[in-house]
């Protein structure tokens, strides 16, 4: 998870790569940190169907289409709208494969994760001595 500006602010535990999105998010109880945050998040497609409240949304994804449903004008116009607020997020997310040691990572999820974490830490730190 990112902020705003694309500065990497969590890393969930590491789960195996067969893991789906949503499936990770549910685990990690994040509709619940979320909320009891008071924050929002934009997401992509991979957590459609995460939020359970329509009404008070915490989590919110773009619209998808199928073969017998095309979207609206408007529907492309808001998924357009999400993928220029998620571009932060992206960087974010692309800044830790600036880390070598993350393209020959073989081990099993626990030492994974907390590498992730120390990279994190890192990640901040390098952030803030660069300003």
């Amino acid at each position: 998870m990112t902020d705003e500006k694309g500065r990497l602010i969590w890393i969930s535990a590491a789960q195996p790569g067969r893991t789906h999105d949503i499936t990770a998010a549910r685990r990690d109880h994040l509709l619940a940190h979320l909320r009891a945050a008071g924050l929002g998040a934009l997401a992509d497609l991979g957590f459609l169907g995460l939020d359970d409240d329509p009404d008070n949304p915490v989590v919110v994804t773009g619209f998808k289409a199928t073969r017998a449903r095309k979207l609206t004008p408007s529907q492309k116009e808001a998924n357009r709208a999400l993928a220029a607020g998620r571009v932060p997020v992206e960087r974010g997310s692309a800044h830790l494969k600036n880390w070598w040691i993350l393209t020959k990572l073989r081990t099993e999820p626990a030492r994974a994760t907390h590498l992730f974490r120390a990279l994190l830490v890192l990640t901040n730190v390098e952030a803030t001595t660069d300003n």
